[in-house]
């Protein structure tokens, strides 16, 4: 197996404002370009799986299947591993793993999937050659991931054009790249693969409800996750800086008219057979 080659950091960490945001994701909310692809008896690799929400989905929709959840982060893999407990979920397991270097052998899974995955590694083309490897002939590769640069928001309060660029500076100091969904397609060509169909989706986030709980989460987010703490030890925002930054999302979460997109590239390629 080749060596393992991550050299980038994780921007966000697993503080709880960040595990929020990831206990939201579904099946139906972050894979629906994949799903029409699955049938009952695949098996699936899902890459970066985090708490395994998304995991657990695919786990169900594989009921003659089976789906290994990998994370570089092992302290995760626990809450994963309870979600899949909670459901009743037999068909599923947990390992840790980069995505840079998979022990699995040739050929072994039908779908590998990656969410939100290849914004933060260090090396996204050698990443997916590694995604196609363990892919079986006809199996599928699937692969979302959002881009900063797109996401657009009104109204246009100030202090999120900051968020947006000091997030930039960080994310890229760490070794990733935050406008990777318009990237997705250049890597996976890249790295070879054939049959590529490039799509894209977004989450809208616009009622009270959704606003409160997407401007929170990134407000807390600012000041107590790893990111806070990457942003000022790499000098790129004094801990005030910090805090108009988190003002600004609690300012545009109590905007009646707020409206907040997140645009994600999503990659389905399918393995030669």
């Amino acid at each position: 197996m080749p060596e393992a080659q991550e050299r980038a950091v994780y921007t966000h960490g697993h503080h709880e404002s960040v595990l929020r945001s990831h206990t939201w994701r579904t099946a139906a909310n972050s894979a629906a370009y994949l799903l029409g692809s699955l049938k009952p008896h695949m098996r699936i690799l899902d890459i970066g799986c985090g708490p395994g929400t998304i995991t657990a989905d695919l786990a169900e929709l594989v009921p003659d299947g089976h789906v290994t959840g990998v994370d570089r982060a092992a302290g995760v893999l626990e809450r994963a591993r309870a979600t899949a407990a909670a459901r009743g979920l037999a068909n599923v397991d947990f390992a840790v793993a980069d995505v840079h270097a998979l022990d699995y052998p040739d050929d072994t899974f039908c779908v590998v999937h990656a969410h939100q995955v290849l914004q933060h590694v260090g090396d996204p083309v050698r990443a997916l050659r590694e995604m196609h490897r363990v892919t079986k002939p006809g199996g599928f590769i699937a692969v979302r991931d959002a881009d900063y640069a797109a996401m657009t928001w009104y109204p246009a309060v100030p202090g999120l054009d900051d968020w947006l660029g000091l997030y930039e500076r960080v994310a890229r100091a760490n070794g990733g790249e935050p406008d990777a969904g318009r990237r997705l397609k250049a890597w996976a060509l890249a790295a070879g693969l054939t049959g590529v169909t490039a799509t894209t989706s977004t989450w809208t986030f616009s009622t009270a409800e959704e606003r409160a709980w997407w401007s929170g989460l990134w407000a807390e987010r600012t000041l107590a996750s790893a990111y806070a703490g990457r942003a000022v030890q790499g000098g790129h925002a004094t801990v005030e800086r910090l805090r108009a930054v988190s003002e600004a999302w609690r300012e545009w979460g109590r905007c009646e008219d707020g409206w907040f997109a997140v645009l994600h590239g999503e990659i389905l390629c399918r393995k030669e057979a």
